[in-house]
Formats: structure tokens, sequence, C-alpha cells
């Protein structure tokens, strides 16, 4: 039987993303946590929660919990209870990163169109516990993915494998928690990120008429709005990370109602269509986890800077060390 089109293009797919993700969200962290980017601090405690959260989906769920197995299949990742607990770990990552997205959408909603909100929501100190409640309401979401399974097979006392229970296909209890688990994450976050963008749409379209119309009539149209131009920054950077979250997405969002709807649980083969979308948006969904760096470093020109500092810095010491020994 020949090897599934889907798996061959997963077995090069996962790996390559697993080096892309790891490096670029290393190097986001770094270069935010530095603070040269002309990013107010609670936009970058935010940016910098993403990217950690993105690099824990990337080493959870595209390598301990795909990559690994595909290429080491007798390691320890094998184990019952390390593959139990890098699919609830892997979970709770993407629960964190896709909520923190949310977080970083309605902070921005907020300082765009709640002035009188603005000085009190859009802070350091308040983006730190939005980052620690969610964080903490994510895992606690997560936790009982890890006792979905049961060995595949024992040997020499060692359980092997995860395999789903039969409980997990029978129990009320278990349809329940699925269900308000795909609703959490990722319906509800979906519908929130294209609510707050289309309010935020909208304010930033009146307001600007009104200053547009104020300019007009004060210097003739020819005064230039830097409070203008910061905000359209600001909205750059925020309709572009909300674009690629809801794209990336949207394969698993509507293929996950269409499944609830019509009960599908099993595929009928490789070649199911079913079972190709189904592993098409895992494939996207881990994707979303490796764009925000490639989107800092186009829009924001001071990440750009910091980001060829980066790479050329080993190379500047390089030549320095060569040139004393001279």
């Amino acid at each position: 039987m020949a090897y599934p089109i889907v798996w061959q293009i997963e077995d090069i797919f996962f790996p390559l993303i697993s080096a892309i993700g790891v490096t670029v969200n290393l190097v986001a962290i770094v270069i935010l946590f530095r603070g040269k980017c002309g990013l107010s601090k609670c936009v970058t405690h935010y940016l910098i929660g993403m990217a950690v959260a993105d690099l824990f989906v990337v080493v959870f769920d595209a390598i301990l919990w795909i990559t690994v197995p595909i290429y080491l299949p007798d390691s320890f990742v094998k184990m019952t209870t390390m593959c139990s607990l890098f699919s609830a770990l892997g979970s709770a990552a993407t629960v964190v990163s896709v909520w923190l997205t949310v977080t970083f959408t309605a902070d921005r909603f907020v300082a765009i169109c709640c002035e009188k909100l603005k000085t009190k929501f859009c802070t350091k100190r308040t983006a730190a516990s939005f980052l620690g409640t969610v964080t903490i309401l994510g895992s606690l979401e997560s936790l009982p993915w890890y006792f979905v399974y049961e060995p595949r097979y024992i040997i020499d006392n060692i359980p092997w494998g995860c395999t789903q229970k039969p409980s997990y296909f029978s129990s009320p209890a278990w349809a329940a928690f699925e269900m308000i688990n795909y609703i959490l994450t990722p319906c509800v976050p979906f519908f929130l990120i294209l609510l707050f963008n289309v309010l935020t749409v909208r304010r930033i379209l009146v307001s600007s008429r009104l200053r547009r119309g104020l300019q007009v009539q004060k210097s003739g149209g020819k005064h230039k709005d830097a409070e203008m131009e910061n905000r359209l920054k600001s909205i750059i950077l925020l309709f572009t990370i909300s674009s690629s979250f809801v794209l990336l997405w949207v394969t698993s969002v509507v293929y996950n109602i269409y499944a609830r709807i019509t009960d599908i649980r099993y595929y009928s083969s490789d070649t199911d269509p079913h079972f190709i979308t189904d592993r098409t948006a895992k494939m996207l969904q881990v994707l979303s986890s490796c764009t925000n760096t490639c989107i800092y470093a186009v829009i924001q020109v001071r990440f750009r800077e910091e980001l060829k500092n980066a790479i050329a810095y080993p190379f500047k010491r390089i030549v320095k060390l060569w040139n004393n020994e001279k």
C-alpha cells in the first residue's frame, strides 16, 4: 500500500516548521525583550507573551507530539505518560497563544476606541495580569486531555503509545468537555477577534472623517496629523496579526463546526476528504505559531533594524577576532 500523500507532506512540513518556529520565536523574544523597537511596554508585554506561547506550541505540539515520534518511534516520547503529557501541554500552549491574541486585540481596541479606559487598561501591569490569568486558565482548561489516553501496548510493565480510551467516545462528560473545549478555542476567540477588528475599523473611519473635516477648516487640508499617523502604525500591526490568525485558523474553525454538526468521528481512509481537511487544518494551525516574527520584520522598522544587527553580530565578532590575530 502506498504511503499516503498527506503523511508524506507532514513528514517534511513538521520538521521544517519546527526548526523555523523555534528560531523565529526565540529571535522575537530576544529582540522584543531588549525594548528597542519603539513599542509601548504594554504592547511589548503582549507580543513577548504571544511569542513564548507560540514557542511552546512548536515545542510540545510540532516537535514532541508529531516530529519526534515520526523519526524516533522508539524514543521516550512514545511512553504513554509522556505522550499524554505532551498532548495536554500542547493543548495548553495553543489555548494560551490564541487567547493572548484576543487580549492583544482587545487592548488595541481599547487604546483606539475607549479613551477613558485607555489609561487604566492599556498598562504594563494590566498586560502582566492578563498574561498570568490567561496562562493559568488555559492550563486548567487543557488538563483533562492528559486523562484521555491509555496505552497501545505494554512492554516490560512499561506502557507505550497513546490511544483514546473507549469512554472518550461513549461518555457524555467527555462529549461535553470536547464541545466546550472547541467552543472556547478556537471558535469564541475567532469571532471575538473579528468583532474587535470590525468595531476598531468603524471607530477609525468615523474619527478620521471628523479629524479630516477639522483639519480642512483650520489649515486648508495641508496640515500633517501626527496622531493619525501613529494610530495608523498601531492598527497596521493589529490588523496584520489578527488577519494572519483568522486566515490560518479559519479552516480549523469551519471544519470543527462542520464535524460537530455532522458527527464525524472516524475516517474511512487516508484519502477521505475529511481526513485531508483535518490534517491540513492542523498544519495551518501550527504555521500560525511562526508568522508573527515575519510580520514584525515587515511592518516594524526598528524591529527590522534590531534583526539585522542580531544577524550581523556574529560576523562582526568573527571579523574583529580575525583582525586582532593579525
